[in-house]
């Protein structure tokens, strides 16, 4: 529906160039409509994802640049990464399994099962990476301060509407309805250490600038 924001949509794995042109020309709110557009893909050749894989589902090494978690949280994702370590020779015993079966060109499953494979290889790297350089802490004070794990409500100039996400990286915010935008973004940059009321401004791809304005600013909580 025209101007509502897809559920659940996110922009990992989509180049930061790309998001901010995209949010320049169209604003905050319709951007990720934008994303989807076949004309974008020619456009801006950095928002087309690899083949076989949605937007949604890819992750960047330098999007995942971690500056902080709290405990919590490096303890889910460790818990996940050992789970998927632990699931290894299953996805390895259905694969052998499905290649008994004869002919691997019409094996659909032994295709599936191939392809769950790379995608859980890809994800335990990442995860390996991400907590091997991952900073442990408590949460931030509520200082109203803009900072890795806070929740920002931002407000961009010449739109009236307010955009909410969270300042971490993106698996911080993994299992929430929140985008998550990495303190590494010119946007994240731009706003570290902006007062509640204070304006930034940031540069876009075209070398133009964006003024921000931080609304609120509050410790992000999983409950």
């Amino acid at each position: 529906m025209r101007g509502e924001r897809p559920r659940g949509v996110k922009w990992t794995g989509v180049d930061l160039s790309c998001r901010d042109t995209l949010v320049y020309q169209h604003g905050p709110r319709r951007a990720v409509f934008f994303l989807y557009l076949s004309r974008v893909r020619t456009r801006w050749p950095a928002c087309t994802p690899k083949p076989g894989r949605p937007y949604e589902e890819m992750v960047t090494v330098s999007d995942t640049k971690v500056t902080w978690l709290t405990q919590d949280a490096y303890d889910r994702l460790k818990h996940e990464l050992d789970e998927m370590i632990e699931n290894r020779p299953v996805i390895a015993a259905r694969i052998n399994d499905s290649r008994e079966e004869g002919d691997l060109k019409e094996n659909g499953g032994y295709h599936a099962a191939r392809e769950e494979q790379g995608q859980a290889e890809a994800r335990i790297r990442h995860l390996q990476e991400l907590l091997r350089n991952a900073k442990v802490g408590e949460a931030p004070e509520d200082d109203g301060t803009a900072g890795p794990g806070k929740v920002l409500t931002v407000k961009y100039d010449g739109d009236d509407e307010e955009e909410k996400f969270l300042l971490a990286t993106r698996e911080e915010g993994a299992e929430g309805a929140l985008d998550v935008y990495s303190p590494e973004s010119p946007l994240g940059k731009a706003l570290l250490g902006a007062k509640e009321g204070e304006s930034r401004e940031y540069e876009l791809p075209n070398g133009k600038t964006m003024k921000v304005t931080l609304i609120k600013a509050v410790p992000y909580s999983e409950s």
